[in-house]
C-alpha cells in the first residue's frame, strides 16, 4: 500500500485550516481548531515556510498565512515538501534512497513510468480540490452544474 506520512496528512490539515480565516494565525491556534499537538503544528508550518508554502511574521501580532490561494498548491507540492521528492521505489528516477540490490535487479528503471502517473495525479489535485470534497456530497454542486451569474443579477 503507498502511504504518506502522517506530517504530510498534517500539512494538508493545516493549510486548509490556515485558509479558512482572513489574517494571520498562530500556530497554537491552529492547533486548538485542528486537534494536532502544537509541536507538530510548529514543526509543519516550519517546514512548509522554508518551501515557501505559508508565509510568516515574527513578532507579538506574527504568525502565518497563505501567500497563494489553495487552488494553485497541487498535493505534490505539500507532499515533497514534507517527505521529499515523491519515489515508488529507491530505484526511480530521482530518489534520494539508494537501493542494495540495483546493480541485480531486473526491475530497476521500470518504476518511473508508475512514478510519474502517480505524480502527475498528485500535480493535478489542489488543496482546494481536497477541501471541496470534504463537504458532503449532498451539498455539493458538481463543477459542470454550476452556472455563471447572470448579469445584473443579485
Amino acid at each position: 500500500m503507498l502511504r504518506f506520512s502522517k506530517l504530510a496528512d498534517y500539512a494538508v490539515v493545516v493549510l486548509v485550516r490556515l485558509s479558512q480565516e482572513t489574517g494571520v494565525q498562530t500556530s497554537p491556534g491552529i492547533a486548538a481548531t485542528t486537534s494536532i499537538p502544537e509541536p507538530t503544528v510548529a514543526k509543519v508550518l516550519k517546514t512548509l515556510a522554508a518551501r515557501g508554502l505559508v508565509a510568516s511574521k515574527r513578532g507579538a501580532h506574527g504568525g502565518y498565512w497563505l501567500p497563494r490561494p489553495l487552488a494553485s498548491v497541487p498535493v505534490a507540492d505539500v507532499i515533497a515538501a514534507v517527505d521529499g521528492p515523491i519515489a515508488l521505489t529507491a530505484c526511480v528516477e530521482g530518489s534520494t534512497v539508494e537501493c542494495e540490490s540495483q546493480c541485480l535487479c531486473p526491475m530497476r528503471g521500470r518504476w518511473d513510468p508508475v512514478n510519474e502517473a502517480i505524480q502527475h495525479a498528485l500535480l493535478s489535485i489542489t488543496l482546494a480540490d481536497l477541501q471541496e470534497a470534504s463537504i458532503p456530497r449532498g451539498f455539493r454542486i458538481p463543477a459542470a452544474a454550476r452556472l455563471p451569474a447572470a448579469e445584473g443579477t443579485i
